[in-house]
């Protein structure tokens, strides 16, 4: 059995699309809101207008959820490490699949390295690539990555579905990256449309953002053909290109000079804090990411973050 941990948006997309395959238990941490999920079988906060199939159980019990052997953790990023405290009795042993993209702001982990530091003895995985919860639990095609150091492919095999191809890698350190430092990126596409620098402006942000998502990505270890999958090129594009994107609204929002939602989770904000730091440790030049972690910390406006990366010494490319 799978069960999913954490009943937002993408935890219940995932835990839709799954239950075609087997059972999924689907936990959430308010008791209340599970009750009211249980008895309309919608998710009419995170996830309006989409039915829970039968095969989705309910729960807001760790321990029941955690008889599942494959737990999917579907909590923010910069949460991961607290929970993976909190739980570890429940979660010892188990093979957890982290569907969060970013870095821990504390330690400048990944999900599956918070995971083996906290639960040595569990099978950490990453599920990662471009989608959108409203299309995986409406059914539309979608594809994802899953990387394991060992054991991707039966992972691989549970976690397809008809409407869900994953693919399987053994480079966790490029899949967590990957989706990690696209978030940053996709603030950045979003502050130049937001502040009406053109589609041609995206391109080069895109483009130049990529190649920093490789230097610090292989600089940590990363396979550069990792970077070039869904994992990263494909999940790049997609927030960089489309508004149902958070971190993408996020920056059109500050490139508009618009009022920021607060309730929103943006990983791409504290992600984008952390590569500043991880880049400063590895040597590697970031400037676009520099650029956005101080826009997010009204250290510098968008004009002059735009006049910054203009004015950069020419290279070659």
């Amino acid at each position: 059995m799978i069960a999913v941990l954490g009943a937002g948006a993408f935890g219940t997309a995932l835990a839709i699309s799954l239950s075609q395959n087997e059972p999924v238990t689907l936990w959430g941490r308010d008791p209340e809101a599970i009750a009211l999920m249980q008895a309309g079988r919608e998710n009419t906060r995170r996830l309006p207008g989409v039915a829970l199939p039968p095969g989705v159980t309910l729960t807001s019990d760790i321990a029941q959820a955690c008889r599942a052997d494959i737990i999917l953790l579907a909590v923010p990023m910069q949460k991961t490490a607290a929970f993976v405290q909190q739980h570890a009795v429940h979660l010892a042993q188990k093979t957890i699949v982290c569907c969060s993209k970013g870095i821990d702001l504390n330690s400048l982990r990944g999900p599956t390295a918070l995971i083996a530091d906290h639960l040595p003895d569990a099978r950490a995985a990453i599920l990662t690539g471009p989608s959108f919860a409203i299309d995986i639990a409406r059914g539309l095609p979608t594809a994802l990555t899953v990387a394991c150091a060992s054991g991707a492919q039966a992972l691989q095999t549970r976690l397809s579905t008809p409407c869900l191809r994953v693919y399987r890698s053994d480079d966790t350190i490029g899949a967590e990256l990957g989706g990690a430092l696209k978030n940053v990126i996709a603030i950045g596409a979003g502050v130049v449309m937001g502040a009406g620098l053109g589609d041609s402006a995206r391109a080069a942000l895109l483009t130049r953002g990529y190649a920093e998502m490789n230097r610090l990505a292989t600089a940590l270890g990363a396979h550069p053909e990792t970077l070039a999958g869904l994992a990263g090129f494909g999940d790049l594009v997609l927030t960089c290109t489309s508004t149902q994107s958070r971190n993408f609204r996020h920056g059109f929002a500050l490139g508009a000079d618009a009022p920021i939602d607060p309730d929103i989770t943006v990983e791409g904000v504290a992600t984008a804090h952390a590569v500043v730091k991880l880049a400063k440790n590895h040597g590697v030049d970031m400037p676009i990411a520099a650029m956005i972690a101080a826009l997010t910390d009204n250290r510098i406006t968008v004009a002059e973050a735009t006049q910054a990366l203009l004015t950069r010494p020419l290279k070659e490319e």
